[in-house]
Formats: C-alpha cells, structure tokens, sequence
C-alpha cells in the first residue's frame, strides 16, 4: 500500500519551537541537574508543543512551573498537613481538591521536607505542569547520581562483567518503584489519595516508613493527566450539592482521548504518556503501582494475579513476581480488617498498552478501587453486590475470601484503601529489596542471551512507500527503548535482498520483548465461560500487531544478518503530512461533530486532523441544529456514536441545560439538507446508522443482533478487498482495517449505495480473535451513497483506531478530498 500522504508536515517528537514547551523542558529540569541522569534531560527537550489551544498564558504556566522546582531542601519548617493546606482533611466526602491546590502541596512539601524533590517534566497537552514527586531518605538524595547509575546498570546486564560486579550492585542498589495516579480523571480518589501519600512519605517518623525511605526511590506521579484532573474536580465542586451533585463533565476528560489515555502506552502519541514513559526509561523501576478505581457494585479492590491471558513475551519472572506482590497487598489489607479484596479476577495480562514496564524488565501493578459517584457518597443495596468475572461478589473463595455486604461507600473509603495499597506495596518493596533487584537483573540478562521463540532479528527494508508508517514504526520502537540500528549497505537473508539503511532490530538486547510484542501477529487463544460456550470476554482487544496496523513490512529472521550496522539510532519524529488539495486554499471546508457525548474514537480524531495540521471545524449541537451548513462546509464528518446519541444526546434534567439534547429534529434535517444539495457526509462504524436512517438507506448490518457464540470480533485486524475508485487510490486491491465492538458489516439491497470495500471473502481474518469469520467474509465494508447532489462515505470499519491504523489514514482523507461537490 503506497500512502502519498506523506513527506511533508509536522513533526511528532521533533524539538519544540514554542516559547513554553521550550522553557518548561529546559527549566523544568534545570533544579535537577547536579543528581539526574542527562539521559532524561536530553529526552525533555523533544518534547512536542500542543496543538490544542492552551488554556493558560504562557506567563501563568511558567511561574507556576518555577514554583513546584523544589527541593529537597533542608527541614526550614514543619511539613504542612493536607488538612492545614487544602482547608479539609484530604478524601473527605464532598471535597475535591483541584490540580492547582495539589500543585501548590506539593511545593509546599518539597519546601519543607528533605526527602521530597518535585520535578516539572513538561507541560500536558493544554499547558498545565506535569510533576513527578521524588522521595527517598536524605542519605538516597544525596548519592541519587550513583544510585542512579546501578540503576542503569542493572538495567542492562551488557555492562556488567563479573560476578563480584553484580554483587557490588546488588549490594549498593535501591528498589526503584513509580507510583501512578489519576490517569482516568472520573476515578477521584486517585489524586487525592496521592496527596495522603506524599505527606505520610514526607513526615512519618514511623518505622516502616524509615525503611522504605531507606531501601525505595520513590517516583511518584500524582496525576498523569493534569488537565483532567483540574476539569473534573472543578465540574464536581461547582455543583456539589445541587441536583448536579456527582455528574461528570460532558466532555472528554483528556482533551483528545479520554478514557483511552491508558492504551497509549506503545505508541505514546499523547503528551502526558511521553513525559511518563521518559522518566520510566530514564529509571528503569522494579515496579510500576497504577492506582485505578472500577464499578461500584463489586469487589472493593483488585489486585493482581492478573487473569489469564498473560501476553506470551511478558518474562515468567515478571509474572511470577507481579503475583506475589499482588497477593501481599491483598493479605495486608485483609489483615486490616479491609473487605471486599479480591484477587486474579477481572483483569487479564494480554495488552501492552496497559503494561508497558512488562515489557521492561518491572512488575506492573495494576489496582482497581471501587468507586462511589464521584466525591459523593452512595449507598449500595445488599443485593446488588454480586456477580463478578471470575468470581462472585456475593460469595466467599479462595481469591475474594471476605466480601463486602454493601452499606454506604464513599471517598473516605476509597482513599483509605488507596493509601492501604499503596504502602503494603512499599512495605513489600523495601523488605525485598534484593530480591526486586536481583529479579529485575534476571529478567533483563534472559531478554539479552534471548528466547527460543523469539527470532534472531526483525527487519524494517528500507524503500518503503508508506513513509509515515515506516516513521511511526521505528518512533514507537526508538522511544521504547528498543535498539534500533541501520544498515550500511545492501544485505542478504533468508532469499530476500535488503538495501541499504533497511533497520534492524537484533533480539539480544534488554527491551526486546516490546519489540516481539509489538512486531509479531496475535494469535489470541480461544477461551470460553465452559466448553463450547461463551467467549470468555478480553479486557481490552486482541490484536496489536503495528506493522499490520501502520502498513509497514517487517520481516523476522533466524539468524542475524551479516553485515555492519550502526550504533543504536536516536528516538524517531514522524515527518506528517497532506497534499495541498486537503491544507491549500482550495481544500475542502471540513465540520467535525463535536457533541455532548463525544466519544473517545472522536477525540482521536481530531488528534490524528492536528498532528497534519489540516483545518477543520468542531460543531456542536447548536451550530448543526442552526442549519445552512452548505454555506460554509464541503464535507461533515461523524465518528462512531449512535443514532441516539447524536440526535437526542444527553436527557435533559441530568445536567446543565447547556449540554443537553442532541442536534434533534432541526439537526437531521439540517445535515440531509447538506448532503441533498451538494455536501460530503462521512460517517464511521455506529454513526452509519444515523446515515441510513436519515436517508432511507436499504442498508443492513447482517452480524447485528448474533449472540457471541455465534459472531464476536473484541478487536482484532483483518483484510479488506477494494474496489478501484477515487477513495481507494494508491492501495493495490485490499489493506488491512481494524475491526471491533462498534464496527459492522453492510448488506446492501440500494440503488444508490455502491461498495467500495469488501470483507475478504475467503478468510478476513489477519492477526486477533475472531469467532464467526463466515459471518462477515464478503461483506461490505465501505460504501458511498449517492443522495440528491451530495454523497455518503460509509465505514464499516475504524479507519483510525487510537491513532495506530495508519494503513487506513488514507481512505480517510481520499473520503475528504475525493472532490467538492457543492458548487
């Protein structure tokens, strides 16, 4: 596939040009620079400047970022006590302190605590400060440049060369955990929890706290997205109380992906992931704790074991040792007189982009509180606790052995056992010191001598058409912390001639399971409830093979290739970029629906629209219900959202009249008025259905409505055959697409609908799980309606999903430029 959307634009990754981000990345380290690494310094300055609109001066995000570069700094005072600082005792029901009031704490405890130093790695995607607390013993500040580099060290077993050596390391090294908080802005405790922990770090002269200063390097990260962070609680506290009390904002918490900020963790296409995964590369911690929080009607909190299945490039010794830990924060708890702990339920292992440290050599921890309404107290029926995946709620066993009855359950609560969680956690790490070092040594020394299932090399041929794709490969690769190296000159292997500068990626290196994970086809086992029953559900999808995703070719060999390579390339940009009929003068006038329900596939959209720098409009209700959008858009574009979701949006009375109703009846009429005249409609997945009921459309979705024993697809990649036409251009007869649980098939009995795109009719299936294949094989997948003077362009399929399926980007943007019609 030959993508021509590609040598000019906008540079992921590239250095900032803007006075802020240059700034921040240059001062905001600037306090560390005599105790870190230059490694994440020179890291910081790549950072890239948001293409969102910030909602702070540049004046306002540079003072408050010289505020929190502090510490650690000699005792001048007592340590504030959040309750001292905030006005109210942090986790109190009905009080939610913003990332503003939190930014200033943890100033404040840097000030006045030296076991606490605050670094601003950068800003987030709208301009707020991103911070990373470090908090150790005074003794540990002061050597942290040597324990830095055992650190570094013990990360890559290469540079270590006797046994007394290792010894000597193992001896001198501290457990390194990173603590993460906040990523799902919803999930309130999270945040505040943090503020609980850093001050007990900071203050407590308790003895268990004193060892893990002693033995831990704590990096904690308490919020990873700020902007969230400050917008949720913000919407909660303005209407706490009212008939509003409790709602969540109306909008995407992260300003592009929402909830899917914590599956970007291969590709680190959003800011916040990057300014994470840098620090996590620059450390290389033992362990990862991300502090979650789940429905309300079940279990209080989960723990690993993970269930399976466990992604078959994660080391045992990973596995192994993500089981005990898990297993003793849910003893400590239970110990506690704390119910509801459950274990080896829920969650599997299977998606690295929720795992990136199981893919660099650190034990991630994943918990999951139960949540209340917000800040709000609720009340949860006995009743109503049961079920479970993988256990029952209502019933003691072995992996939930004392539940939780139901009664009231509120922040307080779930704060509580954050904070519970997050010490056995440290408790664990600092009595086990040894072992977490010696481990994460292990882990690393098995990814250099290599595994038998791995290959020997993966090649990425140089000469590929699909430019932005080959970029966007080896940027995930490079910043992953993967060795990527370059061929000098033409090579030979396994029959096939690579020329010059082709890349490859030799498997006896550290990282090379995020290499394996992210470069080989998914082969998802078939798991089922019981024999010949229901699918037993994945957490996330199935499929996350990149060269398939982003249109690259990647070849594995058994044996290294003989030739000279580079030293390991640096971290990659991606060079995007539109033909002038999609960003000149004459290019088409695009309106994107941006409603009070927007949805996170929505969100992505307008990331990828920015990253090229292509002009669009977002339109709310308001302005579709308006009307004459012929005056001034070519083409309007629906992600997947439902009928009912964009003509009746949110009821009213559940919130603010402001965000409620859809574009209604004034709005549908609005956009058939469009197309009829002349306009482009572009609609995705779910939104193919308000197309083809706005139009009349003899369109069905012939796997609409089978039980899943008889069709299921929970993410997977597979084959569409394509017909020659002016949206197809520059594919050569099939591409790969993403399919999942909003995608559709089309059977087609209309005139005026044309398929553009076919299911593979022999076997669709590429990389994934999918049950029910002949179900969808030869199907339509993509089609245009003609209606009146304008036309439809419909997705079966995602042609952006989470901004990784580059491979179909340009079926995207040939649906946008394939011609005005209104004229």
């Amino acid at each position: 596939m030959r993508n021509r959307f590609a040598g000019r634009g906008s540079k992921a990754g590239a250095r900032s040009t803007t006075p802020v981000a240059a700034t921040l990345a240059m001062v905001g380290r600037a306090r560390a620079i005599a105790v870190r690494s230059p490694a994440i310094l020179t890291r910081m300055a790549t950072l890239v400047a948001p293409t969102a609109a910030t909602c702070a001066s540049t004046a306002t995000i540079l003072a408050l970022s010289a505020a929190i570069l502090t510490g650690p700094a000699p005792l001048n005072g007592q340590v504030p006590t959040p309750t001292a600082h905030f006005g109210f005792d942090i986790g109190t029901a009905g009080r939610l302190a913003n990332w503003d009031d939190l930014t200033a704490y943890y100033e404040a405890l840097a000030r006045t605590s030296d076991r606490v130093a605050v670094d601003t790695l950068g800003p987030t995607t709208m301009g707020r400060p991103f911070v990373m607390l470090t908090i150790t013993s005074p003794a540990n500040h002061a050597r942290l440049t040597e324990l830095h580099a055992v650190q570094r060290r013990l990360s890559d077993p290469r540079t270590i060369s006797t046994g007394d050596d290792l010894e000597a390391l193992l001896d001198e090294g501290r457990t390194v955990v990173m603590i993460t908080h906040a990523i799902h802005s919803t999930e309130v405790g999270s945040a505040q929890a943090a503020a609980k922990l850093a001050h007990h770090m900071a203050s407590s002269t308790d003895e268990r706290v004193q060892e893990i200063l002693d033995n831990v390097i704590l990096l904690q990260i308490p919020s990873l997205n700020p902007d969230g962070t400050q917008w949720v609680n913000d919407f909660y506290n303005e209407y706490a109380g009212t008939e509003y009390d409790g709602r969540s904002p109306p909008w995407l918490y992260h300003f592009y992906v929402g909830h899917d900020n914590n599956r970007d963790w291969y590709t680190f296409y959003q800011k916040e992931t990057q300014h994470t995964v840098r620090a996590q590369n620059d450390w290389h911690p033992q362990i990862v704790h991300d502090i979650h929080q789940m429905g309300g009607s079940g279990a209080r909190i989960f723990f690993p074991p993970y269930i399976d299945p466990i992604e078959p490039n994660v080391d045992p010794g990973l596995v192994s040792a993500v089981n005990q830990l898990g297993a003793y924060m849910a003893a400590e708890l239970t110990s506690q007189g704390k119910r509801g702990v459950v274990i080896n339920a829920i969650y599997d292992g299977f998606h690295p982009g929720r795992a990136y440290m199981h893919y660099h050599g650190g034990a991630r921890i994943l918990s999951e509180t139960a949540s209340a309404q917000l800040a709000t107290t609720v009340l949860v029926p006995r009743e109503v606790v049961q079920g479970g995946r993988e256990y029952d709620a209502s019933q003691a066993a072995w992996n939930f052995p004392w539940p939780w009855e139901g009664g009231e359950w509120g922040l307080p609560d779930i704060v509580e056992y954050q904070f519970s969680g997050a010490m056995a956690l440290l408790v664990n790490a600092a009595k086990n010191r040894r072992f977490w070092l010696e481990n994460f040594y292990r882990v690393n020394e098995r990814a250099v001598e290599g595994w038998d299932s791995w290959p020997a090399a993966w090649v990425i041929p140089a000469g590929q058409e699909n430019v932005v794709g080959v970029q966007s490969l080896l940027r995930t690769l490079t910043m992953g912390d993967v060795e990527v190296r370059r061929a000098g000159e033409a090579f030979a292997a396994a029959g096939v001639t690579y020329p010059a500068g082709s890349h490859v990626v030799l498997m006896r290196q550290p990282y090379a399971a995020f290499a394996q994970t992210l470069l080989t086809v998914q082969e998802y086992p078939d798991l089922r409830e019981y024999p010949g029953g229901p699918p037993k559900r994945p957490y996330d999808v199935t499929a996350h093979t990149l060269p398939l995703l982003m249109g690259v070719e990647a070849h594995a060999l058994d044996a290294a290739p003989e030739v000279a390579l580079s030293d390991p390339i640096e971290d990659q940009s991606v060079d995007y970029s539109l033909p002038d009929e999609l960003t000149g003068p004459d290019a088409a006038r695009v309106g994107m629906y941006k409603g009070y329900q927007e949805p996170m596939i929505a969100g992505w959209t307008r990331w990828m629209l920015d990253q090229h720098g292509m002009r669009y409009d977002s339109l709310h209700d308001a302005r579709i219900r308006q009307g004459g959008l012929g005056a001034d858009y070519d083409v309007l574009i629906f992600q997947s959202q439902s009928d009912r979701s964009i003509s009746q949006g949110n009821a009213p009375g559940s919130l603010p009249d402001r965000y409620t109703g859809g574009i209604g009846e004034e709005g549908r009429a609005a956009v058939r008025e469009f197309v009829e005249s002349g306009g482009r409609l572009i609609v995705m997945e779910e939104a193919a259905e308000f197309a083809i009921g706005l139009f009349g459309l003899d369109v069905a979705n012939p796997v609409d409505g089978l039980d899943n024993t008889e069709f299921y697809v929970p993410g997977s990649i597979l084959r569409v055959d394509l017909e020659s036409d002016p949206v197809t251009a520059g594919y050569d007869g099939s591409t790969e697409a993403w399919y999942w649980r909003s995608s559709r098939g089309f059977a087609v009995g209309d005139d005026r609908v044309e398929v553009l795109g076919r299911y593979s009719p022999d076997d669709p299936v590429v990389a994934g799980w999918v049950l029910g294949r002949e179900r969808l094989a030869g199907q339509g997948a993509l089609l245009r309606a003609r209606i009146g003077r304008g036309e439809v362009i419909l997705f079966g399929f995602q042609p952006n999903y989470r901004g990784q399926s580059i491979v179909t980007w340009p079926l995207f943007f040939n649906a946008i430029s394939g011609g005005r019609l209104i004229g």
